[in-house]
């Protein structure tokens, strides 16, 4: 890690700040927030522009909770927008950078790799930050903000905690100045990785700062946190040995696929069960279309709050290796059936495949359809692989089956949505 800088840029105000910008209006000046206007005023906001965080308005705030004597422009949310937005950064970064030193944390945070590009360009780490910085602004009107580091960790940190306190947005760690300005500051949670539990596991501790963790017994931070108290230790310290090229040469032991609903109301048994099917058939799409298949699957009901009632749920061994919709929505009925309660009103649902791996090419029968020679299991293949073929050229709703027209059913809603939130389509 000697001798190497990074960079971890971030647009401020991201989804706000494009909003601002498709207006023309200035996103440091503009007061807006980024909220379904459809939805309840407990909708969160997913953005709000910096002029109305300089007004006390928090991040990710709810609607309500924005003081009414502010005058703000509320935009719906438009991810495809988003999207696009983020690529074309990308490609500016690409005409300075190489892939190979470039790792995308989010859709509006990057890390870099500069220290091969600094004599290139013959600049400062700081000079490239304000370069990079000025060309994204020049390309989409979105500021930026950078932090610059010698390990990958210090850089966000840098970026996190040090750059909003810089006149010009930059802020500059190395391992020395992180213990001399960050070793005392709180709270944890504003370190990247230490979320609230971690933080009151550690206060039980007696810790409350990063000095506390280095100086801390280490086989007392074992015992507490396992493998993860060597993150803890390194962190403490300003050490990461992991780079981008670690990163993108990572290559998982096992792969799994999920998709999850938070319910607007409170859905009935059998209404869940049309939610539940609508997403049982569209995971079984997405395998198809990756070429995986699994041989389980996992269910969680989680239940209205309105109720003192734990989640329940389970997996269910699907006999063989499939990603037909044909076996698994009848797995997963079954699953709900033996496990939800019938008479608890129902607010979330996730479902998730066991360990994927790449589709063998061949038909084998299960549990669910063992009288099955593999013919109906071919001609099943063939029409999902239509519906994906008429879905890619035409969209997601341009094939939909009779549940997805139930009062109840979500699907249609969703496919114009990306992330849960509407994509401006």
């Amino acid at each position: 890690m000697s001798g190497r800088v990074y960079l971890c840029i971030d647009l401020k105000s991201f989804y706000a700040s494009v909003e601002c910008v498709e207006r023309g209006l200035d996103p440091m000046t503009t007061n807006l927030v980024v909220a379904d206007p459809e939805r309840s005023t407990g909708t969160i906001c997913l953005a709000v522009s910096p002029s109305m965080k300089a007004l006390g308005v928090k991040n990710r705030c709810r609607v309500y909770e924005i003081p009414e004597s502010i005058d703000y422009i509320i935009a719906p949310p438009r991810m495809k927008k988003y999207i696009d937005y983020a690529a074309d950064i990308y490609g500016t970064y690409l005409r300075y950078v190489s892939p190979d030193d470039i790792y995308v944390y989010s859709i509006d945070e990057a890390f870099l790799d500069i220290t091969c590009y600094l004599k290139t360009y013959g600049m400062t780490p700081r000079e490239m930050a304000i370069f990079l910085m000025g060309k994204v602004t020049e390309a989409v009107g979105v500021r930026a903000t950078a932090g610059i580091g010698t390990n990958l960790y210090l850089a966000k940190i840098a970026l996190d905690i040090t750059a909003k306190h810089s006149p010009d947005f930059i802020g500059e760690l190395d391992e020395e100045s992180y213990r001399a300005k960050l070793w005392r500051h709180r709270p944890l949670t504003d370190f990247w990785r230490v979320g609230p539990g971690t933080a009151r596991r550690l206060a039980r501790l007696g810790i409350f700062d990063m000095r506390g963790i280095a100086e801390a017994d280490e086989a007392v931070l074992y015992k507490e946190f396992g493998i993860d108290a060597e993150l803890l230790i390194d962190h403490s310290r300003g050490i990461e040995p992991v780079t981008i090229a670690d990163i993108k040469a990572y290559r998982p032991r096992s792969k799994s696929l999920s998709s999850g609903q938070v319910l607007m109301r409170d859905y009935s048994f059998e209404e869940a069960k049309i939610i539940l099917k609508e997403m049982t058939d569209s995971l079984s799409l997405d395998m198809v279309d990756k070429g995986l298949v699994t041989s389980s699957l996992g269910l969680y009901i989680g239940y209205s709050s309105s109720i003192s009632k734990k989640p329940s749920g389970g997996t269910v061994n699907l006999g063989s290796e499939t990603n037909a919709d044909s076996v698994m929505i009848p797995a997963m009925l079954s699953l709900f059936e033996s496990t939800a309660d019938k008479k608890a009103p129902i607010r979330r649902i996730n479902i998730s495949t066991g360990d994927l791996i790449d589709d063998p090419g061949f038909f084998q029968a299960s549990i669910f359809d063992a009288e099955n020679d593999g013919s109906e299991l071919i001609k099943n293949r063939k029409v999902q692989e239509a519906v994906l073929k008429i879905q890619k050229k035409h969209g997601k709703n341009a094939i939909l089956k009779g549940m997805d027209f139930e009062d109840a059913a979500t699907r249609r809603e969703r496919n114009r949505q990306i992330g849960g939130h509407k994509s401006g389509e």
